[in-house]
């Protein structure tokens, strides 16, 4: 009996004085449609990082960037989400010119890293006239879905393109409404997508759609390319990732996308982001390894941000300090370096 007493007080004492788990919590990260990129990058997120920082991540699909900052500004529950730049640079913009809206929904928002570059297409018709981006001007354009990063984007191409703003009479259909329209009643003469290559959507597509669509090129000798350059970057939309559509790659343009999440300064939120930093500096072979291939194009690195843009403290924090060890212990498993005969001769060996 003693025995007895004394063992389940000797368990209790042990279980006393053991580490507590951590609690999982429940977030969200929003993205784009479900034939995006964006959808992909947060399913990995949550298959690869996540659970190592005890967090069940359900990944939300979304219009896009634009309706991103909001839900991630007022959304219960979301804590991340995907943005691209030019949206992103645009809130600010706004926010700066006065825009006491977009200021109260930009201000609280952090980046923790930035991403990759996600290609931007403009879609016609194989028979189309239109062979470069610059001809798109008063074109019957679907722009993409209202309210997404997608719209935002081509509104602001057409702008610095052309100086002017697009047309009143473009349409903000769904990528597969749009297309059908493009080449069936043939009542939009181009449609913008932004997708990350591979895109899904393109990558479906069957061998006798080059007889029905093309892409128009960027050609970054026109005069319209300077301005474009300020704010989007130079990319090549590769024919091995759409074989069905290109015989060759084409110049093209993409822009940045970026992780970002809000300020938030609860301690319990902070220190499972901080989690999720780390998770994602350890577990980054693997995103690379087995995630969508973009994963490919990110980069460890936090670079100098925009004006207006800022990284939220406690991820930064725990980035820099895993890239930092993970460098410590490459160093450390690098080959000694052979001596030469010289050296071994001055006894300069160690």
């Amino acid at each position: 009996m003693k025995k007895t007493l004394w063992s389940v007080l000797l368990t209790a004492g042990m279980l006393g004085h053991a580490p507590m788990a951590a609690a999982q919590v429940n977030y969200k990260i929003v993205t784009a449609s479900e034939r995006g990129t964006y959808i992909k990058i947060g399913r990995d997120l949550a298959q690869f990082v996540a659970p190592a920082a005890d967090i069940k991540l359900d990944v939300l699909p979304s219009a896009g960037s634009a309706e991103n900052v909001k839900l991630l500004r007022y959304e219960p529950g979301v804590k991340l989400a995907l943005v691209q730049s030019d949206v992103f640079q645009s809130f600010l913009d706004i926010a700066a010119g006065g825009n006491s809206a977009a200021r109260t929904l930009i201000r609280p928002l952090r980046v923790i890293m930035p991403l990759y570059n996600e290609e931007i297409y403009f879609i016609v018709r194989a028979d189309s006239e239109r062979n470069f981006i610059h001809e798109i001007r008063n074109a019957k354009l679907n722009a993409g879905e209202s309210g997404s990063g997608t719209a935002l984007t081509s509104a602001t191409l057409y702008r610095l393109m052309f100086n002017e703003a697009m047309p009143d009479s473009a349409s903000y259909l769904s990528n597969e409404e749009a297309l059908a329209k493009l080449v069936t009643d043939k009542t939009l003469d181009v449609v913008a997508v932004v997708a990350g290559q591979p895109a899904k959507l393109l990558m479906d597509m069957k061998p006798e759609s080059r007889k029905l669509i093309k892409l128009l090129k960027f050609d970054p000798g026109h005069p319209s390319s300077e301005a474009v350059l300020k704010t989007y970057f130079p990319a090549s939309v590769r024919a091995s990732n759409y074989p069905n559509l290109l015989a060759a790659d084409i110049p093209g343009l993409a822009v940045k996308a970026f992780l970002v999440t809000y300020d938030f300064q609860l301690k319990d939120t902070e220190s499972h982001l901080r989690g999720m930093a780390r998770s994602l500096c350890q577990n980054f072979s693997q995103l690379k390894e087995k995630g969508h291939p973009k994963w490919g194009e990110v980069e460890l690195a936090l670079p100098e941000l925009g004006r207006g843009w800022v990284y939220y403290p406690p991820t930064t924090r725990e980035l820099r300090s895993c890239v930092a060890e993970l460098g410590a212990v490459a160093k450390s498993r690098q080959p000694a370096r052979m001596c030469s005969q010289q050296e071994r001769i001055l006894g300069l060996c160690p």
